[in-house]
């Protein structure tokens, strides 16, 4: 998880709900976070004003990844759907929502993932919506499943997908991961237990029978807001956890 957020001047992070840039157990956050006291640099008219992501970058089906013009994905058909929210519960419209996630083997549409699971030619993993009015976004994937990491000892990353959000720069970019509900290998998974426990639900989708669709994919929900007591866990700002 990582955070591009431009904080406003007199804003305070809040350390009691995001993971420590440097969390010991998750074993790669030693050769990438911050070693010295970053810097704050001062907002100009370029971080302000541009670039902006938003409907412009969408192509038609990018937010269902269960098809790809030749073949339907392998694997549980899910509807995944919430709102984008600012600190004080409105909504963040028309900005660029990305999700990026491992197949229903556990293997990502990428070079360097080699282990013996199954590649699913139909499926990239890849999709991406903008919010409406409301800050609303949906799309349709595959649940994708559990793959082991070099992390520790028979080390298996928890079913996840990875959100991508854009505020109203690049500037403003989120990084986070919306796990599954009740998932058994939440216990080992140190990205999941470096977030503090009272704000680790945040990160968990709900299932929402509502949005199941009879016959055609389970529904899960999850919302995501971006500042305040209530926000969606992500990398700690400036590496440090006092």
């Amino acid at each position: 998880m990582t955070s591009r957020l431009h904080l406003p001047a007199g804003y305070r992070h809040d350390r009691d709900s995001h993971p420590p840039a440097d969390s010991p157990d998750y074993v790669s956050t030693a050769l990438r976070h911050p070693t010295q006291q970053l810097r704050v640099l001062p907002q100009r008219l370029t971080e302000l004003t541009g670039p902006l992501l938003g409907a412009e970058r969408l192509q038609p089906g990018d937010d269902d990844l269960t098809a790809d013009g030749t073949g339907e994905a392998v694997g549980q058909r899910i509807i995944v759907h919430g709102r984008v929210l600012d600190a004080d519960g409105r909504p963040v419209p028309d900005t660029l929502l990305e999700v990026w996630q491992a197949n229903a083997a556990g293997r990502y549409a990428h070079v360097l993932d080699h282990w013996p699971a199954p590649l699913d030619p139909h499926f990239s993993g890849a999709g991406r919506c903008v919010t409406d009015a409301e800050g609303r976004y949906r799309f349709t994937t595959i649940k994708p499943g559990a793959y082991p990491w070099g992390n520790h000892p028979n080390a298996w990353r928890p079913s996840h997908i990875h959100f991508s959000l854009f505020g109203r720069s690049f500037t403003q970019r989120l990084v986070t991961q919306m796990y599954f509900p009740n998932d058994p290998l939440f216990f080992q998974d140190p990205i999941y237990n470096a977030v503090p426990e009272h704000a680790r639900h945040r990160m968990v989708s709900t299932y929402e029978h509502a949005t199941t669709v009879e016959r055609w994919a389970l529904g899960f929900r999850f919302d995501l807001v971006l500042r305040g007591r209530e926000s969606t866990p992500f990398e700690s700002e400036d590496g440090h956890d006092d």
